[in-house]
């Protein structure tokens, strides 16, 4: 890869990422293109060069969630057993305890706001959640539950309802308690 391409690769990821938090931190509605180019340190007139609009680059963020997701999952899979994978999954958000409480759940607040937007990206957004959700239900099945989608759509809702319960009180711990809880609940599954 040439220097030059290796810059704009740079700048690109750069975008993304700063739009990554800024969604986060104060979503899509108020997040502007110069915000995002401002944060990423790249010319404002430099960020149409990869993204001709702020759907698109809000498109760019959901696949990079969407990435992640696999990533993640990836790492799960090392476990040995189903629970274990399933708890990981949900230490995952504990982890992440402290920013969704000052700012929500990264992918679940998004995946609010564009559902609202009318810009379609909500269809995107959901095809995140719904990887995570259907990897949960494989897990399910693999410990022999024929109610496997429910349990994973009961378990995603414990996650997002404690998400969204730490966020509007600003208490991290929630999610510890909620953690906890599931932990539990998937041992009691077997």
């Amino acid at each position: 890869m040439t220097d030059s391409a290796q810059s704009r690769g740079g700048k690109r990821e750069r975008l993304v990422q700063s739009a990554r938090a800024l969604l986060h931190e104060q979503g899509a509605q108020k997040t502007t293109i110069a915000e995002v180019a401002e944060r990423a340190q790249v010319p404002p007139g430099n960020v149409y060069y990869y993204f001709k609009t702020k759907d698109e680059l809000v498109g760019a963020v959901l696949e990079s969630y969407a990435a992640e997701a696999a990533q993640l999952i990836k790492t799960f899979e090392r476990r040995q057993t189903p629970q274990a994978r399933l708890k990981a999954l949900v230490r995952n958000w504990n982890d992440m305890r402290d920013i969704v409480a000052r700012h929500g759940c990264p992918m679940g607040s998004l995946c609010s706001e564009l559902d609202k937007s009318g810009s379609g990206l909500d269809h995107k957004g959901a095809e995140v959640l719904t990887l995570i959700v259907d990897w949960a239900e494989a897990q399910f099945r693999l410990i022999g539950r024929r109610d496997a989608r429910d349990l994973a759509l009961a378990l995603f809702s414990g996650i997002q309802g404690a998400a969204l319960l730490a966020n509007t009180f600003h208490d991290p711990e929630i999610l510890t308690g909620q953690t906890r809880h599931l932990e539990r609940w998937i041992d009691s599954l077997t």
